[in-house]
């Protein structure tokens, strides 16, 4: 397999990144934060027809027509932009909720535990839920990710894989831009005379960076494209169409690459804060958000500690 990305794929990945760059750039990310908009429903239709949502659906339905590995690339551009709202759900819902494809439509998922889902009250539907759950908001950690507590919550095991791997590209994506943030900062802040990272230790900082998330980023890679392998084959369900993938040939690369993802992004934004010092802990820098959106990830669609029984469970089956 060659897990390097095509042309067209380096040229898709390019024109995402152009599209959020001109759509949501710094500016509209911190006009967020300042409004407490999470969700833009214009920009929500322009990524509709953009086909981030309608990526994986066949072209014969009005989709893109193309696969997880793309769709990965896509996701890691959007981490890497910070973009809020249910992304992951809603491209998930495509084809199944009216709407979700063109982004005319909001979809969220319980894809948290204890009953939490994000991005309620902006949400025309629930995915695995047949009608809206009335919920109580619940303080979030992430000020563009609003927090809903529900009494009961719907089935998305269909779905996980693919969500848990979505949502790895995204903090991938995180993980990227904090090593970019830190880098940057290093060599623009100067201490006795000299740009900071001259020095030994945030060289090494910023090294350990780059290296976590280069990992987590071929990881992620990997398990699109093995799990892509393996449905095209017929040796695996269908990801994402209905069928849980999640116990299936690819659920370890997949909770692996959730694992280290999730890892990175986490890390990262807290070296990338060590790396700015006391300017990273304050509300007008980004490096916070990157963080408090790393921890709200962390705990969706599938954690570490469920990532990790799954990972011993099937090396305790290979050994048996």
């Amino acid at each position: 397999m060659d897990f390097q990305p095509t042309e067209d794929q380096r040229d898709l990945r390019a024109g995402v990144r152009d599209l959020l760059a001109g759509r949501y750039g710094r500016e509209a990310l911190r006009a967020s934060v300042d409004t407490g908009t999470a969700v833009d429903r214009d920009l929500w239709r322009e990524l509709g027809e953009a086909g981030l949502f309608a990526l994986r659906l066949p072209e014969a339905a009005g989709g893109v027509g193309l696969g997880l590995p793309e769709a990965v690339l896509v996701f890691e551009e959007a981490g890497r932009a910070l973009l809020p709202g249910p992304l992951v759900a809603t491209h998930l819902a495509a084809g199944l909720v009216p709407g979700a494809a063109a982004g005319t439509a909001v979809v969220t998922a319980f894809d948290l535990g204890g009953g939490l889902v994000t991005h309620l009250a902006d949400a025309d539907a629930v995915l695995g839920a047949a009608e809206l759950p009335a919920g109580e908001p619940v303080r979030s950690v992430d000020p563009l990710t609003p927090l809903h507590r529900v009494a009961s919550a719907g089935d998305v095991s269909p779905y996980r894989s693919v969500g848990a791997l979505l949502t790895a590209a995204l903090q991938v994506g995180s993980a990227l831009r904090t090593v970019e943030l830190a880098v940057r900062y290093a060599g623009e802040r100067e201490q006795f005379g000299q740009p900071i990272g001259a020095f030994q230790a945030v060289k090494h900082l910023c090294a350990q960076m780059l290296v976590r998330a280069e990992v987590a980023r071929t990881a992620v890679y990997a398990a699109a494209v093995m799990a892509e392998g393996a449905a095209e084959s017929g040796e695996g369900a269908e990801l994402g169409e209905g069928a849980e993938s999640g116990e299936g040939a690819e659920s370890g690369e997949v909770a692996a690459a959730k694992l280290l993802a999730d890892e990175a992004a986490v890390r990262n934004a807290r070296d990338c804060l060590q790396v700015h010092g006391g300017m990273g802990f304050t509300w007008e820098a980004d490096v916070h958000l990157h963080l408090k959106r790393a921890w709200v990830r962390a705990e969706q669609w599938r954690t570490a500690a469920e990532a990790e029984e799954l990972l011993a469970a099937e090396l305790l089956g290979s050994l048996s």
